[in-house]
C-alpha cells in the first residue's frame, strides 16, 4: 500500500508548494537509495521528514536558520552548513544523493554536480527534481496577455516570475545529460510530471498564498488551521494532480543517474 503524502504537505506548507512536494514525495517512494544517503539542499527538513524513509544520514544546506528547523525535526543524523559546490565530505563516501527542487536555484550548478560525482561511490545513485522550460511556457498570465496582443508584457511577466521564484536553470533532458556526464554520472531514467494545468494552479498560489507568508513571519507556521474543514476543499482540488503525477508535457522533470 502506497503512502498518501498529500495531507502531510498541505497541512504544513502553502498549498501551491505542498501539492508539488507531495507529488515529488510520491515519485520518490520505493526508489532504491542505498546508505549512506545525502540530501543536497535539505532546507528545513520537512520534505526529508515526510518523504524519506528513516533518518537520512547527511543533510547539507547553506541556510543556518533552515538547518536549525531541520535539527528540530530529527530527520537527519548529521546536518552540515555548506555550499553544494564545496561539500565537507570524503571522496566516494555516499551511497546515494537526493536533491529535491534545489539544483535549479544554484548559479554554478555544474560545480555542484561535480561535487556530487566526487562524493558518490561507484554505482551510487543520484535522484533529483527540477523544473524544465515548460515552467515558464505554460504560465496563465502571459498566455492571456499574448491573447490580447501584449506579447512583450507577457515576456516581462515570465522574466519577473522566474526572478521571484529564483530559478537559474531551465533545461531539457539533453542538456542535463551533458552536465551529468561531465560529472561522471550516467542518466538511467527521466520522467516529466506536473502538467500545465497544475503549473497554472501553482502560479495562482503565489498570489492566493500571501496569507501563508504573513502567518509564517508572525508565527513561524505556514498554515494556522491545519484541519479538514479548512483544507478539505483544497485537497480535493489538487488531488487529481497528485493521483496522476506523470505527464508527457510536464513542467517539472525527475532524473535518476548512477555514478560510473
Amino acid at each position: 500500500m502506497t503512502t498518501d503524502f498529500l495531507w502531510p504537505h498541505l497541512t504544513a506548507l502553502p498549498y501551491f508548494r505542498g501539492f508539488l512536494r507531495a507529488i515529488e514525495a510520491r515519485l520518490l517512494e520505493g526508489m532504491d537509495l542505498p546508505a549512506p544517503r545525502l540530501d543536497v539542499g535539505c532546507g528545513d527538513g520537512h520534505f526529508g521528514q515526510v518523504a524519506l524513509r528513516g533518518p537520512t544520514d547527511v543533510g547539507i544546506d547553506p541556510a543556518i536558520d533552515s538547518l536549525r528547523e531541520a535539527k528540530r525535526r530529527a530527520a537527519y543524523r548529521c546536518l552540515l552548513a555548506a555550499q553544494g559546490a564545496n561539500m565537507p565530505l570524503a571522496d566516494r563516501s555516499m551511497g546515494s544523493v537526493i536533491s529535491n527542487s534545489v539544483l535549479e536555484h544554484i548559479p554554478d550548478v555544474r560545480a555542484v554536480l561535480g561535487e556530487i560525482g566526487r562524493v558518490l561511490r561507484p554505482g551510487g545513485r543520484l535522484v533529483f527534481t527540477v523544473p524544465n522550460p515548460g515552467y515558464l511556457t505554460h504560465l496563465a498570465v502571459p498566455a492571456w496577455l499574448e491573447s490580447v496582443r501584449l506579447r512583450a508584457l507577457g515576456e516581462r511577466y515570465r522574466d519577473w516570475f522566474r526572478a521571484v521564484t529564483r530559478v537559474e536553470h531551465l533545461a531539457w533532458e539533453d542538456e542535463w545529460r551533458e552536465w551529468l556526464q561531465a560529472a561522471g554520472l550516467e542518466v538511467e531514467a527521466t520522467l516529466r510530471y506536473f502538467p500545465p494545468a497544475a503549473m497554472r494552479t501553482l502560479e495562482a498560489g503565489h498570489y492566493f498564498g500571501l496569507p501563508s507568508l504573513v502567518a509564517r513571519k508572525l508565527t513561524g507556521r505556514w498554515v494556522l488551521v491545519p484541519t479538514r474543514w479548512n483544507l478539505g476543499l483544497t485537497a480535493r482540488l489538487v488531488r487529481p494532480y497528485y493521483d496522476s503525477p506523470a505527464a508527457g508535457d510536464g513542467t517539472f522533470s525527475l532524473y535518476l543517474a548512477r555514478r560510473q
